[in-house]
């Protein structure tokens, strides 16, 4: 059979300055434009200057009116941080909170060096980034010129993909390629190289195409066609309706795919309780009755022993990661079925064998398994199971000393969600702060959560607020910040300033490494070894006044926490509230290295139904 003709173009379908003669540079910012890029995050350098004026240029020439404030606005506004980390962090958070791709435009050597965390913590957590980096001319590639790095190398092994453009008429279809990589399938970040003489070349704009890339292509429709048969859908129901005590494992995959309101309606239909991961949190709302809220590692008991007690589990956009499966063996020892459904083939069974796959667009999965269930009346018998899951999280509550003299970080945070109720968005750096603000806030949609899952990166959480405040200008944004985190990127308080946002940074200060620190007590007898340093000098208020922050308190008395925090969170602007908390709290529950969750530990006022783990001193590969 021939094959068929292709449809003609037509005025209407060519891009109105195909045709036109434009630099590299304003290729570049171009394609950005029409893939509505509003927001860029960057630093500049010598070897990005060309895009960085491209970029002046085209807001000069293309202001917009703002129809609500009558205001006028650069329709690609560009956001300048304090470091190249910070840019793509904010680049994160805004890809994070909006589910657009994020935009990082930084220069050669250090500037893209200093972007490899960023890339490397996005692509773990799967986020869609595209990093346009600059380079030096493609004649001095390879000859150690001033501020070159080989970033094809070192962000080869830390990103979905690399391109460095060295064909100056392959730099337009390369950078469309690179948001169609950033977003498709499995998301994740691509990293743009363009030496400085493809910036400055003459070129002809198209105005479409995209780079072949046969073998992706083939391998994502294969994907993004796949669809589950009838004969697929009766085999997970006869399993279902065998199960009694089934449980669904929701990943940040849920978020990734915009399937919460698929899962919201599967639940609604077959009444299986939901666990979440760190990265799924607010893919189901945490207030329902069936939420089990967090699973794994610093999960809630009543998640983790409902995972014990469950004998089906459906793994949805989910990797069984060692914070959740951490001894693969030990994990729904009870289970005698396992589904799982993924967008990444390479997801399926790597971890924990499942009795029951699908690889393909989740959303869609779940729109198909529940038409089905509902076209052929299929309803599990779970009222024992509900009443089971309901007296886990009646028995096994998280709870704390609410009766200490002392600043609770527990309470800390049960006071601002009591404010927020579910609807904030909320970053962290990584510490026990970050646990706290996982296990004590409410989260009711997808992309109110922000926090670096997989990387655990110190540092993440002020910069990723500032790009939730950019993509949600109208939201209240709030980083859950520790003292050590926030030193990582402190430099980017005056970012939040120089904006205006009306972001709110909380410190829990507990004066050192609180997650080493537990660890060490725990299985090292107390050596604190670089996680006691001296880190008493630092007066974080002035700091923040320093860097212009009209609102600026510390808390430290118990009796001030509710007048406080309310005043912190009215404030119209950017506030910071310093808080010194008790420097011996800890996160808990916890499961060890080595347990399972059978024998989690779960402190002195949540109730255990089992003795924990025996503490001793165990190197561990989970920390």
């Amino acid at each position: 059979m021939n094959a068929p003709a292709l449809k003609a173009e037509t005025t209407t379908d060519r891009h109105p300055l195909a045709g036109h003669s434009m630099s590299g540079a304003e290729v570049i910012v171009q394609v950005l434009a029409d893939e509505g890029v509003g927001v860029l995050f960057g630093y500049s350098g010598g070897a990005i200057l060309p895009v960085y004026d491209a970029v002046f240029r085209h807001n000069a020439t293309h202001t917009c009116v703002d129809g609500s404030a009558e205001e006028v606005r650069e329709p690609m506004r560009l956001v300048v941080p304090a470091n190249e980390q910070g840019a793509g962090f904010m680049a994160a958070g805004y890809a994070r909170a909006s589910g657009k791709v994020g935009v990082a435009i930084v220069t050669s050597g250090p500037g893209a060096t200093n972007m490899v965390t960023p890339v490397r913590d996005s692509m773990a957590d799967s986020i869609p980034l595209v990093v346009i980096c600059g380079q030096v001319g493609t004649a001095a590639i390879g000859s150690d010129a001033f501020q070159e790095a080989p970033v094809s190398n070192i962000m080869g092994a830390c990103a979905k993909h690399v391109f460095l453009v060295t064909d100056a008429t392959q730099l337009e279809a390369t950078v469309r390629t690179a948001f169609t990589l950033a977003r498709s399938g499995r998301p994740g970040p691509v990293v743009v190289d363009v030496p400085k003489d493809v910036q400055n070349a003459t070129l002809v704009w198209q105005g479409r195409g995209e780079l072949a890339l046969a073998g992706y292509r083939a391998r994502l429709r294969a994907v993004e066609q796949a669809v589950l048969g009838d004969t697929d859908c009766a085999a997970f129901f006869a399993a279902l309706l065998q199960a009694q005590r089934p449980l669904i494992y929701a990943g940040g995959g849920v978020i990734a795919a915009e399937a919460a309101e698929a899962l919201r309606a599967f639940v609604d239909a077959f009444g299986l309780p939901v666990a979440t991961t760190l990265m799924g949190l607010g893919g189901f709302d945490s207030t329902d009755p069936l939420a089990l809220h967090l699973l794994g590692m610093h999960g809630t008991a009543y998640a983790n022993y409902a995972v014990e007690d469950c004998d089906f589990v459906l793994a949805l956009g989910a990797r069984f990661d060692d914070r959740v499966a951490g001894v693969p063996d030990k994990f729904a020892p009870r289970a005698r079925f396992i589904a799982q459904v993924d967008i990444d083939p390479a997801e399926i069974g790597k971890v924990k064998r499942v009795d029951w796959q699908h690889v393909g667009p989740l959303k869609r999965a779940l729109e198909r398994l529940t038409a089905y269930g509902r076209v052929h009346g299929l309803k599990p018998q779970l009222a024992a199971w509900h009443a089971h899951v309901a007296e886990l999280k009646r028995a096994h509550a998280m709870n704390y000393d609410r009766e200490s003299a002392l600043v609770l970080p527990y309470a800390v945070i049960e006071a601002i969600n009591r404010h927020a109720q579910g609807r904030a968005v909320v970053s962290t750096g990584v510490g026990q702060h970050q646990m706290w603000a996982a296990q004590y806030f409410d989260f009711r949609a997808p992309r109110h959560w922000l926090t670096s899952g997989s990387m655990g990166t110190m540092g993440f959480g002020l910069p990723a607020a500032v790009g939730a405040q950019f993509a949600h200008p109208h939201k209240l944004v709030i980083d859950i910040d520790g003292d050590a985190s926030i030193r990582m990127n402190i430099g980017e308080l005056e970012t939040v300033t120089t904006y205006g946002l009306p972001i709110k940074v909380v410190v829990l200060n507990n004066v050192g490494d609180g997650m080493v620190r537990q660890w060490q007590k725990l299985y090292f007898k107390g050596r604190f070894a670089a996680s006691d340093k001296s880190l008493h000098k630092k007066d974080f208020v002035l700091a923040a006044q320093a860097d212009g922050f009209g609102w600026a308190r510390r808390l430290e008395r118990v009796d001030e926490l509710e007048p406080v925090i309310a005043d912190f969170l009215a404030y119209p602007g950017p506030a910071f509230l310093e808080v010194m908390i008790d420097p011996d709290a800890g996160v808990y529950p916890m499961v060890g290295p080595g347990a399972s969750y059978a024998q989690m530990i779960t402190g002195d006022f949540i109730p255990a139904r089992a003795a924990a783990a025996a503490r001793k001193d165990s190197p561990s590969h989970m920390f």
